[in-house]
């Protein structure tokens, strides 16, 4: 490896991550839905001229891992040129779920765009931009049988709008044609299009601060210093597995079911540890389900690389070395490698939590002292959509609500928290009732819900929402059977559920999946799982 010096390869690490943070601030302040602008559910990146990840924002773990497999597709399918833009979000091709959609552009120095522009584009099919920068945004509806596009649905047809990869923007200009298309087949369709050009813009923000870097250093350095990022991930990577003793360590934990039929799904996990490699292999999982929980590759790879990333202490780079000393084996056709055209919503909320307990469960075989309990292991995802009395217009509200954290083998669990592949926030009450026809009733700390042990887990959160308008309201959540589990002697949490309660006063308890109507008066109350304990 070439020399590098420590002082500046710290001062690109902080350039690079910055790039990544501002693209994620312009996105939020120039979104329209309350989900990207309050919820604060995307996540942003920079990669290199090979599509290999630099450096990513403090955003979405579940997006942050996967997005480098949409990328990829990305660049395999598309011949991208300066100006343009792709778009993706087909969970067999990169994506993750319908509603996290990926937008990809290349970052050329302004001299040759502008050459390009002269020039025929077959000119230019093999100049290899200086860098990418990429987006994902969830957005509140992307079509399907369900407003919110995270119904239980049984293949991936009914999910939404499957856009393979794709140019959303050529040479500077937004394809028209492809924007009507996927507008035509989804609600509230101008929220989705502000928060499409959101995401654009946030693309040029990240475009011209590499740039910037470029001129101020020159494309050798920055190049250069792109690569031994990676390389210094990967170091620091290797330094963590090996602090792990060598040998074997298995662990198993369930989905309480897919939503269609009421048996656990199991996900199986051995980690293999030999010097400073590992090897992570969930041979053993469930099959595929006809729910919409499986899990495509790109996310049990996210949660894999989210647990060891863990491990590192203190600063480290987020590029693509830190994956370079594992090793995932996901069977296809599993839960954990599902095969087209099984339905996902829940594989990304769902199913990649499920997959960070059990990875982190077996850890805690080799490293007891630094292994957290189980957290509340779910999203609990809730939609809610219908027509706004106040502007006739369609409305799409989507949220996760938080929970409890895992003890720690020091401190107590956080309440009402989000936990490890969502690192979004709940949408402000004033924003949700500002936006939609709803109205938030009850806001608070599920207390005596964390698990008992020597330090407690956290405790769950009690959200209720009343819908003023007649709606259809979804739900997507887990660990309403079995619970998030204790370690070293501690307690499980309490599992989650929820209500609907009805404008007469009549409570209608609710599967963990599902769709149900509402009417004007009735309100919709989910109570999340609690953390598990720590110790005895």
């Amino acid at each position: 490896m070439k020399k590098f010096d420590p002082i500046t390869l710290e001062i690109y690490r902080a350039l690079y991550t910055s790039v990544a943070e501002e693209m994620g601030i312009a996105l939020r302040r120039t979104s329209f839905s309350p989900n990207i602008k309050e919820r604060r559910d995307y996540s942003c990146a920079v990669f290199d001229s090979s599509g290999r990840v630099i450096a990513q924002g403090d955003h979405m773990p579940v997006h942050l891992g996967s997005m480098p497999m949409a990328v990829a597709a990305a660049l395999r399918e598309v011949q991208i040129g300066p100006g343009d833009v792709v778009a993706v979000n087909d969970p067999f091709a990169g994506g993750t779920h319908l509603p996290d959609v990926t937008l990809v552009m290349p970052v050329s120095s302004e001299q040759e765009i502008v050459r390009s522009r002269k020039r025929k584009r077959s000119k230019t099919k093999d100049q290899r931009p200086l860098f990418y920068v990429a987006n994902r945004a969830h957005h509140a509806d992307i079509g399907g049988a369900t407003p919110g596009s995270m119904g239980l649905a049984t293949d991936v047809y009914a999910e939404g709008v499957r856009i393979p990869p794709i140019r959303i923007v050529r040479g500077g200009e937004i394809c028209d044609d492809v924007m009507k298309l996927i507008l035509a087949n989804v609600r509230s369709n101008q929220e989705r299009r502000a928060d499409f050009e959101a995401q654009i813009g946030s693309l040029k923000t990240g475009a011209t601060r590499l740039l910037e870097i470029v001129e101020r250093r020159g494309p050798k350095e920055a190049g250069d210093y792109a690569s031994h990022l990676i390389s210094y991930s990967a170091r620091l990577m290797r330094h963590a597995i090996a602090a792990i003793p060598d040998g074997s360590y298995e662990a198993e934990d369930a989905l309480d079911d897919d939503g269609i039929s009421a048996g656990e799904v199991p996900i199986r996990v051995c980690i293999n540890v030999r010097g400073d490699q590992a090897r992570v292999d969930f041979t053993g999982s469930s099959p595929q389900v006809a729910g919409a929980l499986n899990a495509v590759e790109a996310i049990t790879v996210s949660a894999v690389s989210y647990v060891f990333r863990c491990l590192i202490s203190g600063d480290v780079p987020a590029s693509a070395g830190l994956m370079e000393p594992i090793e995932v084996v996901a069977p296809r056709g599993t839960i954990v490698n599902a095969s087209h055209p099984a339905s996902v919503a829940g594989g990304n909320v769902e199913t990649s939590q499920r997959i960070v307990d059990v990875v982190f469960k077996a850890l805690a075989h080799a490293i007891p002292d630094r292994i957290p309990a189980a957290s509340q292991g779910t999203m609990n995802n809730l939609t809610i959509g219908g027509v706004d009395p106040r502007t006739g217009a369609e409305f799409s509200y989507y949220e996760t609500v938080a929970g409890g954290m895992g003890a720690r083998p020091g401190l107590d669990g956080m309440s009402a928290t989000h936990t490890h592949m969502t690192n979004s926030l709940n949408t402000p009450a004033e924003a949700l009732e500002y936006a939609y026809p709803l109205r938030v009733r009850h806001y608070q700390i599920r207390k005596g819900s964390g698990g008992r042990g020597r330090h407690k887990g956290g405790a769950g959160a009690i959200r209720e929402i009343e819908a003023l308008a007649p709606a259809r309201m979804s739900l997507l959540s887990d660990r309403r059977k079995r619970a998030p589990y204790g370690l070293q002697g501690g307690a499980d949490g309490e599992v989650g559920r929820a209500f609907i309660i009805r404008a007469d006063g009549s409570r209608e308890q609710l599967a963990s999946k599902g769709s149900w109507d509402l009417q004007a008066g009735d309100r919709v109350r989910i109570e999340t799982p609690g953390g598990g304990g720590f110790g005895k």
